[in-house]
């Protein structure tokens, strides 16, 4: 389809499609279950696209009364988890005219500046991990419509969660250590007070407790290399028995574990066997490639925004939690290499 020199508008939609002004309305303004049929409202999606149709928001925003901006809190962008979560919500927020701006806990976690005049002026809503949640009370976000991420959903602030299935995460993680013989375990506890390092270190322990002879030790780290190789190597060097798997809240922490590891001239996976959960690029930049639980970030996000859209919306957000997959590589073996 030939495209005009000049931007098109919605009456050239219309006309495209076959339908009225009103419906293109409807179906670009995602307002149209129940209004216009489903065949009719794939139909103007597709003459939009053909046509490179975008709505003018400043004109639709002056009608609405709204900015169509959504506030996305996250901690410090040093995890590319969170890029893939925004990646994953500004592709889903672009398909119903919504922009996302992206706001990271300057300190990675705790309370942060109101980056608006007025946070309550300039946003729709707002989508924050539970690792921010703290710089919600500063910019006053817990008063707009809000959206939690990997939040406690019997606790949480927002009007909706939206969880990874970290407890079965942690379920094949044990089961996998277990299979192999391990008995003793090694637990690197992210140093965060959040729900979901809570749930990781709550299962771990009740299924390594399903098997007779087990125990778990747990120390903890902030969520860095450096930390993590401190926080390791003085735990392997206690005296008594050395535990043989080492379970790490995420995959930085098993990077610094790593180095511990090896500074006190033990191996993985021969000495002791060590897993991680997000699984990182850096999950197989390391050698041995880390085991370790892919949680799927971009998910996570359109998940999210989704969830936003049907609160703003008054409508129910989709339920049940994102499920997860354990990636098993180099890094674990049957203790003593046995």
């Amino acid at each position: 389809m030939a495209r005009s020199s000049t931007r098109p508008t919605s009456r050239d939609v219309a006309q495209a499609a076959g339908v009225s002004q009103a419906a293109v309305s409807l179906v670009l303004g995602d307002k149209w279950r129940g209004r216009v049929a489903e065949a009719t409202a794939e139909r103007v999606r597709q003459a939009a696209r053909d046509l490179g149709y975008r709505p003018n928001l400043a004109a639709r925003n002056l009608r609405l009364g709204r900015t169509r901006t959504v506030l996305l809190v996250v901690p410090a962008l040093t995890n590319e988890f969170f890029a893939g979560v925004y990646t994953g919500a500004a592709r889903v927020a672009a398909d119903h005219g919504f922009g996302v701006v992206l706001y990271p806990s300057p300190a990675g976690i705790g309370p942060a500046r109101d980056p608006f005049a007025s946070a309550q002026a300039a946003l729709d809503g707002v989508i924050a991990s539970s690792m921010a949640a703290d710089a919600l009370s500063e910019i006053r976000g817990d008063q707009l419509p809000l959206v939690m991420l990997d939040s406690d959903p019997e606790g949480s602030l927002g009007a909706a969660t939206v969880n990874l299935d970290i407890v079965d995460g942690v379920r094949q993680v044990a089961e996998h250590l277990l299979d192999l013989g391990h008995l003793r375990f090694l637990h690197l506890a992210a140093d965060v007070a959040s729900w979901t390092f809570e749930v990781r270190a709550r299962e771990l322990a009740a299924r390594v407790a399903t098997v007779p002879g087990t125990s778990v030790r747990t120390v903890r780290s902030a969520l860095s290399i450096e930390a993590a190789l401190a926080a390791t190597g003085a735990a392997l060097a206690r005296p008594g028995s050395r535990p043989t798997a080492l379970v790490c809240d995420d995959d930085k922490l098993a990077a610094g574990a790593y180095k511990a590891i090896r500074r006190l001239g033990l191996r993985v996976p021969d000495d002791i066997s060590v897993t991680g959960l997000d699984d990182l690029a850096l999950a197989t930049a390391i050698d041995p490639e880390l085991t370790t639980v892919r949680l799927d970030a971009e998910t996570v996000g359109e998940r999210g925004m989704r969830a936003l859209l049907a609160v703003l919306e008054g409508r129910t957000p989709e339920g049940g939690d994102i499920p997860v997959e354990l990636v098993v590589r180099g890094s674990t073996a049957p203790p003593g290499g046995s």
